[in-house]
C-alpha cells in the first residue's frame, strides 16, 4: 500500500519509497504512474532513498479538478510529497512532463532541490522545433503498438515486456487524461529557467520523435551552467539505455561513493 501526501486542495497524492541514503524524487511523465519508473528506480535505490509518486488523477492519487491541472500545480503536489516523506531537500529527476514539473519545483522552491536531472523534456512547445502532428496522434491513440516505438528500442521492448507494461499501464479517467495533456501542452517555464540554482543535467535522445533534440539545447541554454548530454535513443531513454542510468548515478553521487553494480 502507498503512503499519502495531502496537497493544498486536500487531494491525496500517493507515493512510495525504497532504498536508503540521500533522497531522490522521481517525477513521472504525462499520465504515467509511479510504477512507470520500473527498473530505473530499482537501480537507483541501490545508492539512494528513491521516492516515486502518482500524479493527481493517476493510479492511487485523488483526481481533484482536472480543469485546473498545470505543471506548476503538479510541482506543488511534489512539494507535498517531500513534506509527507519528511524530506527537506532531494535530488530531483523528471522525465518528459515530469521534467517540466521539475523545472517549476527547482525555480519556485530552490531550497528543496539539491541537483536536477531533466530527461526528454522541454521548457515550452511554443518555440523551437515542433512535433510532427502524426507523432502526436500516435501518442494520443492509446494503441500500445503505435506508442511503443516512440519511446523504446524495439529489441529492448521485446526483451523487457514487464518494464514496458509497467510504463504504459495506468489507472486514470478520461477527464484526468485530458487534464494531463492540457497541462503538458500549455507548459511554458522559459522565463523561470534563469531562477534555477540547482546544478542541472539535461539528458536527451538523439532520435526522440516526441521531443526533438534542439528543444533540449534550448532548455539547457536557459538554465545557468546546465549541461546537455545526448544518447543514441528515443523518448524512453531512462529505461532502454543503460548509459542514461550511469550518467544519472555519476551526476548525483560524490566521486568517492561511486561503485560498480552487477547488471
Amino acid at each position: 500500500m502507498p503512503d499519502y501526501a495531502i496537497a493544498d486542495d486536500g487531494a491525496r497524492i500517493a507515493f512510495a519509497e525504497r532504498g536508503t541514503g540521500v533522497p531522490v524524487l522521481l517525477i513521472a511523465g504525462q499520465a504515467t504512474g509511479m510504477h512507470g519508473w520500473g527498473p530505473f528506480a530499482d537501480a537507483l535505490a541501490r545508492d539512494f532513498r528513491v521516492i516515486v509518486f502518482d500524479h493527481r488523477g493517476i493510479g492511487d492519487s485523488d483526481g481533484g479538478d482536472a480543469a485546473r491541472y498545470t505543471t506548476r500545480a503538479f510541482a506543488n503536489d511534489a512539494v507535498a510529497v517531500l513534506d509527507a516523506a519528511g524530506v527537506a531537500a532531494a535530488h530531483v529527476v523528471g522525465h518528459s512532463m515530469g521534467g517540466r514539473v521539475a523545472q517549476w519545483l527547482a525555480a519556485d522552491d530552490p531550497e528543496r532541490v539539491r541537483r536536477l536531472v531533466l530527461i526528454a523534456t522541454t521548457a515550452s512547445d511554443r518555440g523551437g522545433e515542433r512535433r510532427d502532428p502524426a507523432v502526436v496522434a500516435d501518442l494520443l491513440s492509446g494503441d500500445r503498438a503505435r506508442m511503443t516505438p516512440l519511446f523504446f528500442d524495439a529489441a529492448w521492448a521485446e526483451a523487457h515486456p514487464a518494464a514496458v507494461d509497467g510504463f504504459f499501464t495506468r489507472v486514470a479517467g478520461r477527464e484526468a487524461l485530458r487534464g494531463h495533456f492540457a497541462a503538458s501542452r500549455d507548459h511554458d517555464a522559459r522565463e523561470a529557467l534563469a531562477r534555477i540554482r540547482a546544478r542541472t543535467l539535461v539528458l536527451h535522445g538523439e532520435h526522440d520523435a516526441l521531443t526533438p533534440l534542439p528543444q533540449a539545447q534550448l532548455l539547457a541554454d536557459g538554465i545557468p551552467d546546465a549541461r546537455l548530454q545526448a544518447f543514441d535513443a528515443g523518448h524512453g531513454l531512462q529505461l532502454d539505455t543503460p548509459a542514461v542510468l550511469e550518467a544519472v548515478r555519476a551526476f548525483l553521487l560524490p566521486p568517492g561513493q561511486r561503485r560498480a553494480h552487477p547488471a
